[in-house]
């Protein structure tokens, strides 16, 4: 095992010595057969199937850092064009993690505090709130969906300042709200003196070799890319922020605190990172603590970006594995939690 489960994660060291780490340069990608891991093949394609069957476009699996599982299914968004392992997608609201981890670099670079005002990089006066109410909401309140601000407007994705209103005193309320997110772009930027998508290419993309693209979709920042990217920032949250000996992420006590519970409102949410084998979690859009963790079926140390539409990224360090799935909604639910559960049970016939 590389990396202890969440409940165990006093030390962050990690061995990372017989991790395979693909090419920055290339497109070569080590593979494993999943035979030669006693892998239970004739339920490895009825997953495939199920995947197909629900919009599924990508589908990616790696352990140890090297390909077990590669499907692509149906055809591009754009040309009409069979979907492959060039096909770029959207990685929706999976694209936090992303940000959550520039946060951390922008921190380690000295250029900003997470546990300072958001005003200090975004001006007074970028919420409705009172000063002193809007001094109190700082970074660390936008990484972990505690600001406050009312969720419930007519456009959670607007943050524009008459549209981010008060509604709790920071910290003291969890909810999913998109607008505060989506202005961790503009801390960042500020902060750094550069523009986001430069500062993001700068210390990820080029460091570990991945393809895609940030694009303005109404109020939303929205990250593009082929599976094999998403896979490779897995890769690299496995191995604790670093990429074949060299150390993306060297701030080791905020790669912890990332994928560790941010908050008590909701156990299963750390720094824009959702956490399976909690005690409690919430969902976006509801006011409720539901007992117990959200994918039953999933190992319990499992962390995730997920989006919309079921764009889900997957890290499992118990198992050195990496889960990517991209493609159109399985089901009706803002973020589909359920067909994530689906694929776990699906997978728990497969791996011994």
């Amino acid at each position: 095992m590389f990396w202890m489960s969440c409940s165990e994660k006093e030390d962050p060291s990690v061995d990372i010595q017989d991790l395979y780490f693909p090419p920055s340069n290339s497109s070569s990608w080590e593979k494993t057969n999943p035979e030669s891991l006693g892998w239970n093949l004739n339920n490895l394609q009825e997953l495939k199937e199920n995947l197909d069957q629900n919009g599924t476009r990508a589908f990616l699996i790696l352990v140890n850092g090297r390909i077990v599982v590669k499907e692509y299914f149906g055809k591009r968004l754009v040309g009409n064009l069979d979907f492959d392992q060039n096909s770029q997608w959207y990685w929706a609201s999976a694209g936090k993690v992303l940000t959550a981890t520039l946060a951390g670099l922008a921190q380690k670079d000295g250029f900003l505090d997470i546990n300072h005002p958001s005003s200090r990089y975004l001006g007074t006066g970028w919420t409705s709130l009172a000063p002193e109410k809007e001094a109190q909401i700082k970074i660390i309140h936008q990484l972990t969906m505690t600001t406050g601000l009312d969720d419930r407007v007519s456009n959670s994705d607007d943050y524009s300042p008459g549209n981010l209103r008060f509604l709790a005193d920071a910290g003291a309320r969890w909810a999913y709200h998109n607008a505060p997110y989506t202005l961790l772009d503009q801390v960042i930027a500020e902060a750094t003196g550069r523009p986001f998508e430069q500062y993001f290419r700068e210390k990820i993309a080029s460091k570990i070799g991945m393809s895609g693209s940030w694009q303005r979709l109404g109020f939303n920042h929205v990250y593009f890319s082929d599976a094999r990217s998403m896979a490779r920032f897995g890769l690299l949250v496995l191995a604790n922020g670093v990429w074949n000996g060299n150390a993306v992420l060297e701030d080791q006590d905020f790669m912890k605190n990332m994928i560790s519970p941010s908050q008590n409102l909701n156990q299963s949410y750390g720094y824009l990172w959702w956490l399976n084998g909690q005690a409690s979690f919430m969902l976006p859009g509801l006011q409720v603590q539901f007992p117990g963790k959200w994918a039953p079926e999933a190992p319990d140390d499992m962390v995730c970006g997920l989006g919309k539409n079921g764009q889900y990224l997957c890290v499992v360090p118990s198992m050195n594995l990496v889960l990517v799935r991209m493609g159109e909604n399985p089901d009706q639910s803002l973020v589909p939690f359920a067909y994530l559960n689906d694929i776990w049970k699906e997978l728990n016939k497969i791996i011994p």
